[in-house]
C-alpha cells in the first residue's frame, strides 16, 4: 500500500517535469529558427571566402569608418570575410602589436596603413613570407614587399593645398598649420609638398606647425595658442579631418578676423563651414573608393593577376562656388 502511495505522489511531479521539458524544447526550436537566419547573413560566418584583416590607424576615425565601408562592400560582393580593427587612439606601436597578432591569426589577406617604420616593414616582409599578402592603403610602406599600395598621393595633396594658398594670399603672408601627428607618414608627406610649393615664394611663411592628434578639442587649443603666439598669421591650414574645425572655434573664440582657413577631407561640417564662407577651401580625398580598391586589388591577386604596385586614388578642392546647394557635393 505505501509503494502504491509513493507512485501516485511521484506521478504530478513526473507530469510537471515532463511539461517543462516539452516547454524548454519548444523555447530552444523557437531560439533556433531565430538565430539561424542571422547567422547566414553574419560577415564572420559568410562561406569559406579569403579572410581579410583592416588594420585602422584609428577605430572610431571618420575616414577609417570611410575606408571600412568600401572595403565592407567590395567584400561582400567577392564573398570575402572582412575583420576591421585598430587602435582606440593613434598610437603607431599599437598598429604593430596589432599586425603582429594578426599574422599570427594566420588571415588570406592583410590591409594596413604604412607607418614608415623598419619594425613594421619586417612584419610586412614576414607576412609576405608567410604567404598573406599586404596591401597598404592612406599611406605607403615602400621599401617593404606589400604587393600593392591604394591610396592617395600624399605629396601631391600637399603641393595642392600649398597650390590654393599661394593663390589665395597673393604671395604674401604667414601661414599656421596644424598635422595630426608628427609620426604620421601621411602627414609628413603633406607637409613636405605643402612647403615645396610655399617655399618658391619669399613672401609667405610658415610660422608654426603643431600637432591636433584628430581631435577636434585638441585641434582648437593648438590652433587658439598658436594664434595668440603668432598674432600675424593669416593663413591657417589643417592637414587632417579635424583640423579645418578645430581653426573654425578658435578664431571664433578669439573673435579673429582677417583670416583664411584651409581643411582637408569633406566632413559634413566642414562642408557647411565652406558654404557659409567660414572656411575657404578643402582638399577631399575618396576613402570609399580606397577600401573598394584595395578589396577589388586583392580580389585580382587571389586571381593570379598581379595588381599594379601603386594606384592612386583622386583628390579635388571644394569651395563655396564648387558646391550644389543640393547635395554638398564637389567638382573635379
Amino acid at each position: 500500500m505505501s509503494n502504491r502511495k509513493w507512485i501516485f505522489a511521484l506521478i504530478p511531479l513526473f507530469l510537471l517535469f515532463a511539461w517543462l521539458l516539452a516547454q524548454f524544447t519548444l523555447s530552444f526550436l523557437q531560439i533556433h529558427r531565430l538565430v539561424e537566419p542571422l547567422k547566414a547573413a553574419s560577415p564572420s560566418a559568410a562561406g569559406s571566402g579569403p579572410k581579410v584583416v583592416l588594420i585602422s590607424q584609428e577605430l572610431d576615425n571618420y575616414f577609417w569608418r570611410s575606408i571600412e565601408q568600401g572595403a565592407r562592400k567590395a567584400a561582400a560582393s567577392y564573398a570575402m570575410r572582412l575583420d576591421y580593427i585598430g587602435p582606440d587612439r593613434i598610437n603607431p606601436a599599437e598598429q604593430i602589436k596589432l599586425l603582429d597578432k594578426t599574422i599570427a591569426s594566420k588571415p588570406d589577406a592583410i590591409l594596413i596603413q604604412g607607418l614608415n617604420n623598419p619594425d613594421y616593414r619586417r612584419l610586412i616582409d614576414k607576412a609576405t613570407g608567410l604567404g598573406i599578402p599586404v596591401i597598404t592603403v592612406d599611406t605607403d610602406e615602400p621599401e617593404s614587399e606589400r604587393v600593392a599600395y591604394v591610396g592617395t598621393d600624399n605629396e601631391r595633396a600637399g603641393r595642392q593645398m600649398g597650390e590654393l594658398v599661394v593663390q589665395a594670399s597673393g604671395e604674401r603672408g604667414d601661414i599656421g598649420v596644424l598635422i595630426s601627428n608628427e609620426q604620421a607618414e601621411n602627414q609628413r608627406l603633406r607637409l613636405a609638398g605643402f612647403r615645396s610649393v610655399i617655399g618658391r615664394y619669399p613672401g609667405l611663411q610658415i610660422v608654426e606647425i603643431r600637432s591636433s592628434d584628430i581631435s577636434r578639442l585638441q585641434a582648437a587649443q593648438q590652433a587658439q595658442k598658436m594664434l595668440i603666439q603668432s598674432p600675424n598669421i593669416r593663413f591657417m591650414v589643417g592637414f587632417s579631418s579635424m583640423d579645418g574645425l578645430g581653426f573654425l572655434e578658435a578664431k571664433e573664440r578669439l573673435g579673429a578676423t582677417g583670416l583664411h582657413i584651409f581643411a582637408f577631407d569633406d566632413m559634413e561640417e566642414t562642408v557647411d563651414a565652406i558654404r557659409q564662407s567660414k572656411i575657404e577651401s578643402a582638399v577631399v580625398q575618396q576613402p570609399v573608393e580606397m577600401g573598394e580598391q584595395a578589396i577589388e586589388q586583392l580580389h585580382d591577386y587571389f586571381s593570379g593577376s598581379p595588381p599594379p604596385t601603386l594606384m592612386y586614388t583622386k583628390t579635388y578642392v571644394i569651395t563655396k562656388e564648387s558646391l550644389n546647394p543640393d547635395d554638398g557635393g564637389g567638382t573635379e
